[in-house]
């Protein structure tokens, strides 16, 4: 089983860089699964990728570098066991490290395991308020890494695009480059999965470093049940691109320069409505999916943000999802992502 770790930061696009990589080794006859690691206690992009055909697995709760190494080798030996995956994707979240992922692996002593070089992925736009907010980590994650992506080369000029590549350069010489846009999947993608097909060599140098405390990040995560009856799906994307608007602008008060990402899922019957916000830069997107039938309808959110108390973050994102249900006559109830128990929180009018 070949082992290809796919990191980068928060935001970075390292699930829609996965999904195309998935996508072409299925195409060509591979087994693929994947795993798929989120900061917060919820998953929200495991139904994105299970709906596109690929096994794939969450694990949540923290960082599978610091502290759900038993979570992950229970799960890739479970994974080994029922799918026998020739290919396996590790998406780690974006505080990791992911070359101590790998030693991780390494060292379960699974038979008949191969590495690709460790992927770290760069969001071109972002990339010098990164510098800014998280050096450390940042820098760590740059020179840890054998190929070097820059996505999104779609959303920067030329000049810009220059100036990146040659700070990459600086910080990690030896690595390979590549520049794309993962949702194009182009020719420049095809170079990068060729790559991929190469051997990783890269070991761990020092002590393992506890990469949340590295990035300074904090991180907020939560389930609401959603009363559905009478909602339409335009009128639910519009709210959840309201809810990424209005939480910009309370976090932009507090850190006028955040980095990370803030998600939230709906899932309504068929349909599953996701959106997605980077950074104070960027603008929220939101796109309509199939569900893959993941049972009673449901609002997920996670949020990670730099430069931000967690009290902060907490108080920004519940209230701003609690004002937009209301709002919308939504009937909900948080749910304990461990139990499972509901508590109601508002009824539809």
């Amino acid at each position: 089983m070949k082992v290809m770790i796919i990191g980068g930061f928060l935001g970075s696009g390292k699930t829609t860089t996965l999904l195309s990589l998935g996508r072409h080794m299925v195409e060509k006859g591979h087994r693929v699964a994947i795993i798929v690691n989120e900061v917060g206690e919820v998953g929200v992009d495991g139904e994105t990728l299970s709906g596109s055909g690929l096994i794939a697995k969450e694990l949540t709760s923290g960082c599978i570098c610091c502290t759900l190494r038993i979570s992950m080798e229970y799960t890739l030996q479970t994974l080994e066991e029922e799918y026998e995956p020739d290919v396996l994707i590790i998406e780690p979240t974006g505080i990791a490290l992911p070359l101590q992922i790998k030693e991780h692996v390494a060292r379960m002593g699974l038979p008949d395991l191969s590495f690709a070089p460790v992927v770290t992925i760069v969001d071109a736009s972002r990339f010098n308020i990164e510098l800014s907010q998280v050096p450390r980590f940042i820098t760590a994650q740059i020179e840890e890494a054998e190929i070097l992506c820059v996505n999104k080369i779609d959303l920067v000029d030329r000049e810009t695009l220059v100036s990146v590549t040659g700070s990459l350069m600086d910080l990690n010489p030896d690595a390979l480059f590549v520049e794309f846009s993962a949702r194009r999947a182009d020719a420049q993608f095809m170079r990068f999965i060729d790559l991929l097909a190469g051997e990783g060599t890269a070991r761990q140098e020092g002590e393992n470093r506890n990469s949340i405390e590295l990035s300074q990040v904090s991180s907020y995560s939560g389930i609401y049940s959603i009363d559905s009856q009478g909602l339409l799906r335009d009128d639910m994307a519009a709210m959840i691109l309201n809810i990424l608007e209005e939480v910009k602008e309370k976090i932009e008060l507090l850190n006028p320069l955040f980095i990370g990402h803030v998600k939230v899922s709906l899932s309504l019957g068929k349909d599953l409505i996701k959106g997605s916000l980077t950074s104070s830069q960027g603008q929220p997107m939101v796109e309509l999916l199939d569900n893959s039938g993941q049972g009673n309808d449901k609002l997920k959110f996670l949020s990670a943000v730099t430069q931000l108390t967690k009290a902060d973050l907490v108080q920004i994102i519940d209230s701003v999802i609690h004002s937009n249900l209301e709002r919308k006559n939504v009937g909900y109830g948080s749910t304990d992502p461990v139990t499972g128990l509901i508590n109601i929180k508002g009824t539809s009018n």
